[in-house]
């Protein structure tokens, strides 16, 4: 029996996360504490993040430094 569904987004960790926006782990961490980043915890309680929203606040960071 086939489903349509979607395939899941891929999640990142924060060490994936804090290599595109070259920065320490504990500042992507941070960023999910102070809701900057939208994070999922696994039943380990690691964060884990949605590579999708990941992409977008890469895209966003680089539209506002060519804007300088």
């Amino acid at each position: 029996m086939a489903t349509d569904r979607e395939t899941p987004d891929p999640l990142l960790t924060p060490a994936e996360v804090a290599v595109l926006f070259r920065v320490n782990p504990k500042t992507v961490s941070r960023w999910a504490r102070s809701g900057k980043l939208t994070s999922i915890r696994t039943l380990g309680g690691h964060r884990r993040f949605r590579a999708s929203e990941v992409r977008t606040l890469v895209e966003q960071s680089e539209e506002v430094v060519e804007a300088y």
